[in-house]
């Protein structure tokens, strides 16, 4: 590991967790304790503090979906097609849903409700409780993007090109809104779906998308595909592509206010935390970068590419590379 700050500086690492397997998954932090995904096949819990192993749960394929923690229990979706409900205190299962496919997506769990995609081409409502089915809601394309629940409904992305808005307690349509390309996940903000676009022309789109009712507010050619879901921040929603690049979208009208470079492309959703964003970019890096100006205000190398999307709690950013490594990185100075 290069570390590029001095000791008790910002970008400091705090401790590093070993799998040996990439880790594409994104972690989640509750009650000091970190919860990942690897290509192992395991879902992790790992002491905050320590970087010390709490247990591990196994899975039969590759866990790239982040999990979701709620009322004790981890929700995570594997690449064997199950959705996991696992006991966050002891790794123990408690019950498991089989879709038809692979589950890359992540679980959003609301009011009792567990919502996850599959590469079935379909939109999944689990009972939280039980792993009982309540409804399934039919795209014509594979879902790897991860549901958003806001205002009882449920947008999510298919690689049929549509972002869909599905009532959440009955799974009806309310919406079909076309985009040119494979629909990443979304991200609502203050009544709109902020979400990007891989199209196979080539030319790709960060929308703004009214989500009561379904039609274009505006768009924002990146120039390169969008692998990752928008991040919102205060008038600003910031956005990475394949090109590298790290750009600041004014929410009202889609004009950029900055671009950062990045040495490769980024998959790796933004986290943005009071005046700074957090990326993970397939150069290697993880960056916190200036909210309001773009500026670099440092960068941690790892040795392999970060799609893994940075998580920050109490002044901690924590992230998973490829290298098979997750890292706690000091957000700020003390």
């Amino acid at each position: 590991m290069k570390r590029e700050q001095a000791e008790g500086d910002a970008g400091e690492l705090l401790w590093t967790f070993e799998i040996g397997s990439p880790i594409a998954s994104s972690p989640t932090v509750v009650d000091e304790t970190v919860y990942v995904g690897s290509d192992d096949g395991f879902l992790y819990a790992i002491d905050t503090n320590t970087g010390a192993p709490l247990w591990r749960f196994e899975t039969d394929a590759p866990v790239v979906s982040s999990p979701t923690v709620r009322d004790g229990t981890v929700y995570v979706g594997s690449v064997d097609a199950r959705l996991y409900a696992v006991d966050a205190s002891t790794g123990t299962e408690r019950w498991h849903f089989e879709a038809e496919y692979r589950i890359d997506s992540s679980p959003a769990v609301v009011d009792g409700t567990v919502y996850i995609g599959s590469w079935d081409e379909r939109l999944y409502a689990v009972d939280a409780a039980t792993g009982i089915e309540t409804w399934t809601f039919e795209t014509g394309g594979e879902i790897s993007a991860s549901p958003v629940v806001a205002d009882g409904t449920v947008y999510v992305g298919s690689w049929d090109e549509n972002l869909y808005a599905v009532h959440a307690t009955t799974g009806d349509e309310q919406w079909a809104f076309e985009t040119d390309g494979y629909v990443t996940s979304p991200t609502v903000a203050d009544g709109t779906v902020y979400v990007g676009t891989n199209s196979p022309t080539g030319v790709s789109y960060l929308y703004a998308v009214y989500a009561t009712i379904g039609t274009e507010q505006w768009r924002f050619e990146t120039g390169d595909a969008v692998g990752s879901s928008p991040a919102v921040g205060t008038g600003i929603v910031y956005v990475g592509d394949d090109g590298g690049h790290l750009s600041a979208v004014a929410t009202d009208d889609g004009t950029v206010h900055w671009t950062f470079k990045t040495g490769s492309w980024i998959h790796s959703s933004p986290a943005v935390v009071s005046d700074t964003v957090y990326v993970g970019s397939a150069d290697e890096n993880l960056y916190a970068v200036d909210a309001a100006t773009g500026t670099e205000r440092w960068t941690v190398h790892t040795d392999g590419e970060i799609s893994s999307s940075p998580t920050v709690v109490d002044g901690t950013v924590y992230v998973g590379s490829e290298d098979g490594s997750l890292y706690a990185v000091r957000a700020s100075r003390n």
